[in-house]
């Protein structure tokens, strides 16, 4: 356990952790968990499929070259996350971290003590110079080359700080030949429980912000989808039936994408 954290107050990175298996969880994260998915059957699902969508998206970026990876809200390094997936397929991959929040970054910082080409660095992603310019970044990416750009949380940022400019500056400061890769709750799915799943959310430190397929691709201007577009994470070139839930309504809870700058 990092110094310094409440373990009384649950942590949606921490929830998510639990809901995939891992052990970074304490029993106020486990205790909201539970009445999240009696409140949103397949929740548990839905963490399922972002993790392996994830996967699959990192994959994909690792066999178009790339080799150094830039995850900005990255929230706690869980099951089968970012650096284990690329350095598992190109051992010479780096990766840092980027959060804004101490709980995620002091969990980090113990993940990562040991794991060679990684760094956790705390700073808000709204500072793209300040990240970019950041002794972590400095000495793990090379700017004047391709960058894995991932963007899992996107849904935790309001709309009064514009997520879509905030991605318009960090495209602009990477390469040609960069990636995004992008996550994000929709708010066009009709699923039992999302409701009152959001209002449980304002419970934590976090609060979700859903949004429509146009606001998502709007967080993506300037990078060329790769096929099949922005998709349920379920539909995104899944390799088989576990990428999918039996339960109506998860497999598009979650919009996911790929994108390229030219």
């Amino acid at each position: 356990m990092p110094p310094r954290i409440d373990m009384s107050v649950p942590h949606p990175a921490r929830m998510h952790d639990y809901w995939l298996g891992g052990g970074h969880n304490f029993a106020a994260d486990r205790e909201l968990a539970e009445r999240i998915m009696e409140i949103l059957p397949g929740i548990e699902d839905m963490a399922r499929l972002n993790q392996s969508f994830l996967r699959r998206a990192a994959l994909f970026l690792v066999d178009a070259g790339i080799r150094q990876f830039l995850d900005i809200g990255s929230g706690i390094p869980t099951v089968g996350h970012l650096h284990d997936i690329v350095q598992r397929a190109a051992p010479e991959s780096r990766v840092v971290y980027v959060d804004s929040d101490p709980v995620a970054v002091a969990h980090t910082e113990l993940i990562l003590e040991d794991v060679k080409g990684t760094a956790v660095l705390r700073a808000n992603m709204r500072d793209v110079p300040g990240v970019l310019a950041a002794e972590p970044t400095q000495r793990l990416i090379d700017l004047a080359q391709p960058v894995g750009l991932i963007a899992p949380m996107l849904h935790f940022i309001p709309d009064s700080w514009d997520p879509a400019c905030i991605m318009g500056a960090y495209r602009d400061r990477l390469p040609s030949g960069s990636y995004l890769v992008v996550v994000h709750v929709t708010q066009d799915a009709e699923t039992p429980g999302l409701a009152k799943t959001l209002e449980l959310y304002r419970t934590t430190p976090f609060q979700l912000y859903p949004r429509g397929h146009d606001e998502v691709l709007r967080i993506c201007a300037g990078f060329d989808l790769v096929e099949p577009g922005l998709v349920g994470t379920a539909l995104w070139r899944p390799e088989g039936p576990d990428d999918r839930s039996t339960k109506p309504g998860i497999n598009s809870l979650l919009y996911a994408g790929v994108g390229r700058k030219p």
